[in-house]
């Protein structure tokens, strides 16, 4: 089973350490949004720009871009491709927190769900060819009823 880390600033900053990185304030203060989202809750760059300024701190969108990719690589966030056309990011949660997404492709509606045979599925391949997991994700893209109910004639 996937057992994702659950990341704290000690933990981060020890693994960064160990690659030759640091953790700098702008990486944890990122973190720390994070891992303070509502469950369900995905942000974009954007979104997490947009929510640095209210707040006033002064991260610049490219600082975001670079670590959010970064987090992403080392399995602290999950990178969604979601129906708007970007990426949205969320703190990659230890099994049995884990979950896929179903999305409406016409009204972006997304339903979050949780599926064991999906995360059995994407451990035992990735174990077959000798892959250390750091994700397993299922994106499904669909209409929802009520876009379907707007696409029959009248």
């Amino acid at each position: 089973m996937l057992n994702a880390p659950t990341y704290n600033s000690a933990s981060l900053k020890a693994e960064l350490n160990e690659k030759g990185w640091r953790l700098t304030p702008q990486r944890e203060i990122i973190l720390q949004v994070f891992q303070k989202l509502p469950e369900g809750q995905h942000l974009s760059a954007e979104d997490l720009y947009h929510e640095l300024q209210t707040k006033g701190e002064g991260i610049s969108l490219s600082t975001i871009y670079r670590t959010l990719k970064l987090m992403s690589r080392m399995g602290v966030l999950r990178e969604l491709e979601l129906a708007e056309g970007h990426k949205h990011y969320e703190i990659n949660q230890p099994y049995p927190h884990h979950h896929h997404h179903l999305i409406c492709v016409r009204c972006n509606k997304t339903i979050e769900f949780k599926s064991d045979t999906i995360l059995k599925t994407g451990t035992k391949a990735a174990q077959k060819e000798g892959y250390h997991i750091l994700d397993c994700q299922l994106t499904i893209h669909a209409v929802c009823p009520t876009c379907q109910r707007s696409l029959l004639p009248i």
